[in-house]
């Protein structure tokens, strides 16, 4: 892939090139979101790495730019800095995901895994606009999950549909779009109880869609295997 990278610290800025050349893409750098415009229309990019303390014109603006939303290039955001309300606005703006400074080389490699999917279907489709948000299909199961709010109540829902990014949660607790809240499951691999950060992009009555903020790669990974797990269990009992 062609990653935009935009860093204003410009050592920071050569070190996300050379860990996405380690990672087998081609990074490019931009030292400002004015100069990241010029790059996104002549170069063309797969994917953007975002840090949203810019100076002129921040990451958020840059993300809220028509052309930056019709460009249909998934953004990562990646910040030292930002506030839980800037990471939740990154989000709405259309952000794919969010990680926090300092990153591993392990942790952007998980990321550019799950973006790159939307690359390749962006690179497919003719007139595709936007990024819809599932990096993987999602595999429905019914798991029980404990949601803590940000007042601190506390309720049980069941997840009801479950991927490496994100869930569809059947709960009582009256949640807005936009909201995060504390998640605890299990999903569906007999370990312990996995305790993560979902934003509320969907709210449908009780019915809500979460994307799951900040994962650990291990967090990711174990994920991962248990859709996979749960996808194989699921044809299995189709197949009898």
């Amino acid at each position: 892939m062609q990653v935009l990278i935009i860093e204003d610290e410009k050592d920071l800025a050569e070190v996300f090139r050379e860990f996405v050349a380690e990672l087998g893409h081609e990074g490019s750098v931009a030292l400002s979101a004015e100069a990241a415009l010029e790059k996104l229309a002549g170069e063309q990019p797969d994917a953007i790495l975002l840090d949203v303390r810019l100076p002129g014109l921040s990451g958020l603006d840059f993300l809220d730019l028509p052309t930056v939303r019709e460009s249909g290039v998934p953004v990562v955001v990646v910040s030292g800095v930002a506030t839980e309300d800037e990471a939740r606005r990154c989000l709405k703006l259309g952000a794919l995901d969010f990680i926090r400074k300092p990153v591993s080389i392990e942790r952007l490699g998980a990321v550019l895994t799950y973006v790159e999917p939307f690359a390749r279907a962006r690179r497919r489709a003719e007139g595709w606009l936007g990024v819809e948000r599932r990096l993987e299909p999602r595999v429905a199961v019914e798991l029980p999950v404990r949601v803590v709010t940000d007042e601190g109540a506390e309720e049980e829902g069941t997840c009801l549909e479950l991927s490496v990014t994100g869930m569809r949660l059947l709960v009582r607790a009256r949640l807005q779009a936009g909201e995060a809240i504390k998640l605890a499951f299990t999903p569906g691999d007999g370990g312990p109880p996995m305790k993560v950060v979902g934003l509320v992009v969907r709210a449908s009555g009780g019915d809500f869609g979460l994307w799951f903020l900040d994962l650990l790669p291990e967090e990711a990974q174990r994920l991962a295997a248990a859709v996979r797990g749960l996808r194989e269990r699921g044809r299995g009992a189709a197949a009898r």
